[in-house]
Parts: structure tokens; sequence; C-alpha cells
């Protein structure tokens, strides 16, 4: 159909296009990346954008960075002004000029057609090591961001198709793994695989035509996503959530207050209430936060809305600078991601009771680890993010449970994050147990995820054990009736009898062989009345262990026989009647 020039069918064939040029870049560079934390827990996105630096489509690996690739886009822009050439390859990490988080590299690829810039293709991924004081990049001591990392402002790496060997070779002079040197490169590789899917579609429907669908595909998606905000009650609504620990000064206590505003067709989220930024690493920047508040949003809006620049346009994040969630040069940031699910919380918080039916109930809040030193098999360092135990459960929604373990900070490969196999080569750690964790969800009508417990064996000594999060603190809440999951737990059992219970953002250095590493990742909380949950389902997760016999009794009022497990539908009557009068 074609009205005004513009041809529907095409513009639906170009967004299912842009999606699969993303998705063809995120394989490429899954298949060719050596670190487990690029090609097992993928955690990273790719992206392509326009001349001018606006989304066209992205592949969301890790939510989190989905919406961090477009505003250094635009600053590479301004910043390089007319000196972009074809043949430019171009790296950034700095947070001071939107970089979400020092080890979240990215790589930015200028597409030319005819001698004219008419796209983008960019992917950002973490590095197992970006230099500063402490392998692996997470430094819970960390004042400033020096002390955090090597900054990466737009620097061209390739200039004009040529390499910049002393651009290179500085670069990677400051980073201590060489497997870092070698992600990049299969970056720099998904970028041309971006760039040869755009040229191709230009080639077919001329430029022209591509740019005019494409500002009809950035328009008709804004109207998508102006229809479902209309659908939200006009008015105010506020949230907060505190932040627990800034690695400085125990039993410091940090507030996300948001003050979320519907009118009509735009949403606002303004955080000017949030407390200042902290003296440690537990601060977030502007990126990092508003893509947390963007990836929750979505979390309640039609799935089906394509992911360009016209989504975003309805949508206001006001963040002051100096704040937790927008710290200001030169804090330390690396934890600013892991502020996410404390900004979710607020967010539901706020908007939950508007529209409960498109709300969750609270996420397992974090507390993971990472594991630095020598392997003695190869005598070569190592970096393990401990993506095994990484999340835990994530809560239950009106009509549906919550995922059982979601594995990354939101959302991404759940048990699958890490291969125990590969986890055994790429360490010297040998894994002992991971599997669900039995009673860890919260209760409800629709029950929260459950959350996983880890343990291993340390195969190094003078291992440097570094955790983050804190998740000890407070459990995911549960929703309109239903309960709360449960707290994490980091331990050290050591070889000579003695134990640690770690804290969050905790940094223990010589921790020797044969140290018994254990973790419990929490479940997400639970939704509606648990006593409404059928009788029969919670029978069959007692017979699958999901959840213990007495634990079926006390929090959902059903009677399972111990040995059997079968329904004892009398006693269950009984106990659900007793809870009703």
């Amino acid at each position: 159909m074609t009205q005004n020039g513009i041809d529907k069918i095409l513009v639906s064939i170009l967004q299912r296009r842009f999606k699969s040029i993303t998705e063809e870049m995120s394989i490429a560079l899954a298949m060719t990346t050596r670190s487990p934390i690029l090609c097992e827990a993928k955690d990273f996105v790719t992206g392509l954008y326009d001349a001018e630096g606006r989304m066209l489509e992205q592949t969301e690996n890790l939510p989190i960075l989905s919406f961090s690739l477009a505003p250094v886009c635009q600053y590479i822009l301004k910043y390089y002004g007319d000196d972009i050439h074809p043949g430019d390859v171009i790296f950034h990490n700095d947070v001071f000029s939107f970089g979400n988080q020092n080890n979240d590299v990215a790589v930015y690829k200028p597409i030319f057609h005819d001698g004219v810039l008419v796209a983008w293709a960019a992917c950002k991924g973490h590095q197992a090591d970006i230099g500063g004081a402490v392998q692996g990049g997470y430094n819970p001591q960390a004042t400033e961001v020096w002390q955090e990392a090597l900054r990466i402002p737009p620097i061209k790496v390739y200039e004009k198709g040529k390499l910049r060997k002393d651009v290179w070779d500085l670069i990677f002079a400051n980073i201590r793994l060489d497997i870092v040197a070698e992600d990049m490169r299969a970056e720099i590789g998904s970028c041309v695989v971006g760039e040869r899917g755009i040229l191709k579609l230009i080639e077919r429907y001329g430029l022209e035509k591509f740019n005019r669908h494409k500002e009809y595909l950035f328009d008709a998606t804004e109207r998508m996503m102006r229809a479902e905000i209309r659908s939200i009650p006009n008015g105010e609504y506020y949230g907060e959530a505190d932040c627990y620990y800034d690695g400085l000064h125990p039993g410091s206590v940090y507030t996300i207050r948001v003050k979320i505003t519907v009118e009509d067709e735009t949403i606002t989220f303004d955080y000017s209430g949030t407390d200042p930024q902290t003296k440690g690493f537990m601060n977030g920047t502007y990126t990092s936060s508003a893509s947390a508040t963007i990836l929750t949003f979505l979390q309640m809006v039609n799935p089906d809305i394509p992911h360009n620049d016209g989504m975003i346009r309805p949508i206001r994040i006001e963040i002051p600078k100096g704040t937790l969630l927008n710290a200001a040069y030169p804090a330390a940031t690396t934890y600013g991601n892991h502020l996410c699910p404390n900004n979710a919380d607020a967010i539901m918080r706020a908007l939950s009771p508007v529209i409960p039916d498109r709300v969750t109930a609270e996420w397992n809040e974090l507390l993971c680890s990472l594991t630095t030193g020598m392997d003695p098999r190869k005598n070569a360092p190592y970096v393990d993010i401990g993506f095994m135990g990484l999340k835990g459960g994530s809560g239950a929604i009106k009509g549906c449970d919550g995922y059982d373990h979601i594995g990354m900070i939101d959302a991404s490969g759940g048990v699958l994050d890490q291969d125990y196999e590969m986890f055994e080569q790429q360490t010297p750690h040998q894994l002992l147990r991971h599997e669900y964790w039995t009673d860890s969800a919260g209760a409800g009508q629709w029950r929260g995820g459950l959350g996983v417990v880890t343990e291993f064996m340390i195969g190094s000594d003078e291992t440097t054990l570094v955790t983050f999060g804190d998740g000890d603190v407070e459990p995911a809440r549960g929703a309109h009736g239903g309960g709360a999951g449960t707290l994490n737990v980091i331990k050290l059992y050591y070889p000579d009898g003695s134990e640690y219970l770690c804290t969050t953002k905790d940094m223990v250095r010589g921790v020797p062989k044969g140290t018994h590493y254990y973790q419990e990742a929490g479940g997400g909380g639970g939704y509606g009345d648990p006593f409404l949950r059928p009788a029969a389902k919670v029978a069959d997760e007692a017979k699958d262990g999901i959840i213990g016999v007495s634990a079926a009794a006390r929090k959902y009022g059903v009677a399972v026989d111990p040995e059997t497990f079968v329904l004892d539908k009398r006693a269950t009557d009984k106990l659900r009647r007793v809870k009703k009068d």
C-alpha cells in the first residue's frame, strides 16, 4: 500500500531488515570473540544508527547496554565534525562523555555511500580488563575514575581504513589481558557486518527512498509509544528505593527518588530528589541510569514496538548532575550499571498503584562476585565474573510466574549464562554445585522466580575476590499480597577451617587455593495471594523440589504428603479455610 509516496510494506521490510542486521552483527560478535563474558554471557549490544546518530534498531543481548550507544554516536558526530571518513573506526568508553561503564567499550564505524555519510554501525561489550588499579575493572575502594580504568574518549584506531598502530599500542599497553585486544577486533568485525547490511539495503532501494521510509518508521513508532503512554492515567506518581553501602562507609544508605509525570502522550521521569553521589564507586552515569529507566518502562508497554528513535521521543528523563544516578567528574562509577535494579524498584513502586497488571513484583537484588589471579595450569592471569550466581529470580506478574534465575543484571541467559566446562577451562576453579534454590521464590498466586546456589573450589593461590551489589540487606518485595523473595549470601570457607562472610562492595585479597566459595542468589517477589495458587500446582512443585513440603503448608496452605507428594485435599481445605476465617 502506497500513501504520499510511502510504501508501508517497504517500511515494514526495512524495520525487520534493520533488526536482522543487528542480529547478524550479534551472531558474528559472539562467534568471533574469545572472552566468556561476550561469547557465553553475551554482555554486549549491537546497533545501527542513521547519519545523525539516531537509533535504527538494536539487538539487546544485555538490556542495560541497550540505550547507551546512540548518545555516544551523537557525541562523536559533534566531536569530529567534518573529520569523519570512510574506513574510520572509533573506540569509546568514557563515562563523562555519555559512556555507561568503563569496562563497556564501544566501537563505532561510519557507513558511507557514494562519499556521503548515511549511517553508523556500532557495538559495545564488557571487556575482561580495562586498566585501573584492579584487574577486571571492579574496584570497590575507588574514589575517582583513574583508580578504575583507562578512559577512552572518542579516538580513531583506524583512520581512512589504515590502522593507527601507535594509538592501538597505547591503548592496549594499559590493559592487562591480551584477550581484550582480540575481543575488540571481534567488535570491529561485527561493525563491518552491519556496514555491509546497510549498504546492500541502500543499493537496492536507493538513498532517497531509504531516508524517506526511515523517517516514516520513526514517526510510526513514536505514535505507537504515545498510544501506550495514553493508556496510563494522567498524574504524578512517586517512588523511591534504597541503595546500601558505598564501599567506604559501612551502614551508609542512599535513596533513589523518582517523580513520574504522565501527561497525555508523554511521560517524564524526574530524579531531582535523588541523593547526592557517593564518595565511593556506587555511582551511576547519566547514560547507564537513563538506559535503566527506559528498559524498565519497556517492560510495561507493548513488546512489539520497534526499538528505534521514535520509541524514545515521548520519554523524558531528568537526572541532575551530582546525584547518585549522574555522578559528576571525576567520580568513580563502575558500579553504576548495578543501580538498575534499585532504579527499577523505584519506578515500579511508583506505577504499581495505577497499572498493577503491567508491573511485576520486585526482582532479586544483586550480590555477585568476580575472581582474578594467576592460573597455575597456564601461568597466565585470568578474570572471571561469576555469571552462574549473578542475579537470581525475577518478580512475578499478574498471570505469570517469575523467571527462574535470570542470569545477568536484567535478563539474559539464565542458568546458561556460563557453561560449566568452559568455567573450569577459563579459570583454575572446580565447580561443585550450581542448582535452583528450593524455597527461594516469593510466594504468590503467581510465584517469584527461583534463585540459585553456587559452590566452587578456588584453584589459585593469592586469588582476589571482589563482591558487588547490595542484595544482603533487603529481599525483593512481593506485590498485591505476594511474599518477599530471599536475601543473598556469599561465604568463603578457608582451608584452615575459618569462615568469612563477604560484605557488599568487598575486596578480599590473598584468598588461598582450596578455599570453598558458597553463594546463594535469592528469588524474586511473588504476586497476589498465595492461597489463591492452585493447590495441585503447589503439590507438583513440592514434588519437583521447587518448594519444600513444610513451606507449601505454611506459605500456600497446601498439605502434601512428604513421602508420596500426593495432595491432601481435605487438609488443604482446612488450612486455607483457617486463613479465610
